[in-house]
C-alpha cells in the first residue's frame, strides 16, 4: 500500500512538473529576431523531477515534455521535405533535445560534502544538473543545424560553424536564466522530504532579536540576484543575433539599451547588497555580548 501511495504521488508530482514546464515554455522573455527564444525557466520542473524522484522518473517527464514541445512546434516540419529529415527533426530538435532534461538530477549528492548545509549542497547540484541538461541540448540542436537544417535556414558552407553560433545565440541565455532560477529554488526549498517544504536560515546564537529580518534577508537577497541576472538576460540577449543571417554578432551591441541595463545592475546589484549588509549588522547587534 505504501509503495503504492508513493508512486501515485510520484506520477501526480510529475503530471504536475510536466505541466508547469509548458507552461512556463509558452512564456517567452526574448523572441530572437532569427528564429529561437528564451523562455521563464522552463526546464527547471523537469529538473525538479529528475532531483526529487530519481532519474527514470527525471527521463520520462522529460519524453513526455518533449512530445508537447514536439506538438506545439509542428509548423517546424513544413520546412523540411522527405521522411528522413522530419524524423531527424522530431528526434534531434524535441525528443532526444528535451528529454535529456531528465538527466540533471545526475548529481545529486554527488558534488557537495554532506556536511555542507542543505541549501548549498541543493543550490550546486541543481544549477550543476541544470548547466549539464542545456550543454546536451544545445550540442542536439547543433548537430539538427549542421545537418537537418543545412541548406535551408542554414547555409551549407560552414554547417557545423554556423549552428554553433546560430544556437548559442538563445541557448546561451536560455541556459543563464535556467540555472540561475535552479540555484536559486535549489538553496529554497527542501526537495528532500516527503512533503517539500522551505529551507529555513537558521539565526546564530542564543540572541533571537530581528529573528525574522534574519532568516528572510538572505533569501530575498538571492531573490533579487536571480531577478537582476534574468532581466539583465532579456535586454542583452536579443543584440547578440544578426537578425538578417541569425549568426553569433557582437555587432548588435551597438544598439544595446544601455541605460535600462545599467540601471538594472545597478538597482539588483545595491538592493543584493544592502539586504546581505543588513543581515550582517542585524547579527551582530543580536549576538553583541
Amino acid at each position: 500500500m505504501t509503495k503504492t501511495k508513493f508512486n501515485t504521488k510520484a506520477l501526480v508530482e510529475n503530471a504536475l512538473m510536466i505541466a508547469f514546464a509548458t507552461v512556463l515554455s509558452l512564456v517567452k522573455l526574448v523572441e530572437m529576431p532569427y528564429g529561437g527564444s528564451v523562455t521563464l525557466a522552463s526546464m527547471v520542473p523537469i529538473l525538479i523531477v529528475s532531483y526529487r524522484n530519481g532519474i527514470a522518473s527525471g527521463v520520462l517527464s522529460g519524453l513526455v515534455y518533449a512530445a508537447i514541445q514536439q506538438l506545439l512546434g509542428l509548423n517546424n516540419l513544413s520546412y523540411v521535405t522527405g521522411w528522413q529529415s522530419v524524423l531527424a527533426v522530431i528526434l534531434l530538435d524535441y525528443i532526444i533535445a528535451f528529454t535529456v532534461i531528465g538527466l540533471a538530477g545526475l548529481f545529486k549528492g554527488k558534488l557537495v560534502s554532506s556536511e555542507a548545509s542543505l541549501a548549498k549542497r541543493q543550490s550546486v547540484e541543481f544549477a550543476c544538473g541544470m548547466a549539464f541538461a542545456c550543454l546536451l541540448r544545445y550540442i542536439l540542436h547543433t548537430v539538427a543545424g549542421a545537418t537537418v537544417w543545412a541548406g535551408l535556414s542554414i547555409p551549407t558552407e560552414a554547417a557545423l560553424v554556423y549552428s554553433i553560433g546560430y544556437n548559442a545565440t538563445y541557448m546561451i541565455p536560455e541556459t543563464i536564466v535556467n540555472v540561475a532560477a535552479a540555484a536559486y529554488i535549489g538553496s529554497s526549498v527542501d526537495f528532500a522530504k516527503a512533503i517539500v517544504t522551505r529551507i529555513g536560515n537558521f539565526v546564530a546564537g542564543r540572541d533571537k532579536r530581528f529573528a525574522v529580518a534574519r532568516a528572510v534577508l538572505p533569501k530575498v537577497a538571492g531573490l533579487l540576484a536571480t531577478a537582476t541576472t534574468v532581466i539583465a538576460v532579456c535586454i542583452i540577449a536579443p543584440n547578440l543575433q544578426d537578425a538578417e543571417s541569425g549568426k553569433f554578432s557582437f555587432d548588435g551591441l551597438a544598439n544595446l539599451n544601455v541605460t535600462a541595463l545599467v540601471i538594472t545592475l545597478s538597482v539588483g546589484i545595491v538592493a543584493t547588497v544592502a539586504c546581505l549588509v543588513t543581515k550582517f549588522i542585524l547579527d551582530k547587534i543580536a549576538n553583541k555580548d
